[in-house]
């Protein structure tokens, strides 16, 4: 399966995913598919919305000490649900549909996520720090949002300008 990264302004970027209800092997092949796209554009989270799949689905693969991001560390995650969130944490974030474009963004420190693994079962897990910060960024994205409406209208001004410029340079 071959799939490309949906890049804004793209409409398909503010649908809301629905659930997962079908754990087949449909469902395997976008997450296999999405973890090497996640990779090859140095990305440490994706969701499905963000390959033109509009499902409940993302996946995380946190880099370790030595910027590796090994198999086995890769998180899938199905039909997520935040069930606590404590704590405000500060981070400049980026967007593989967003290219070229950090903000300063304010999230929650720490979180507890209830969710589903590839076959429907059910996990929960606690996060912190940067893991925290992905997962809110991402599942932002199956609920159609994006970082940058986390803008002051002033700032997200700037932002539409320098973008329409960057796109123009592109062509």
């Amino acid at each position: 399966m071959k799939l490309t990264i949906v890049e804004y302004p793209d409409k398909r970027l503010r649908l809301k995913s629905k659930e997962v209800k079908v754990f087949d092997e449909n469902l395997h092949n976008i997450l296999d598919a999405m973890n090497p796209i996640m990779i090859n554009t140095n990305g440490i989270g994706l969701a499905a919305i963000q390959v033109a799949h509009p499902i409940r689905a993302l996946i995380i693969n946190i880099p370790d000490e030595e910027g590796e991001q090994p198999p086995e560390n890769l998180l899938e995650i199905i039909n997520p649900v935040i069930s606590n969130k404590s704590g405000e944490i500060n981070y400049n974030e980026g967007c593989l549909s967003v290219p070229t474009f950090y903000e300063d963004i304010i999230r929650s420190e720490s979180l507890t996520l209830n969710y589903q693994d590839r076959h429907g079962n059910t996990k929960r897990l606690e996060a912190d720090g940067f893991l925290s910060i992905a997962l809110q960024h991402e599942m932002d994205h199956l609920e159609g949002k994006l970082f940058i409406d986390k803008l002051s209208p002033s700032r997200r001004r700037k932002f539409e300008k320098e973008y329409k410029r960057m796109l123009k340079g592109r062509k």
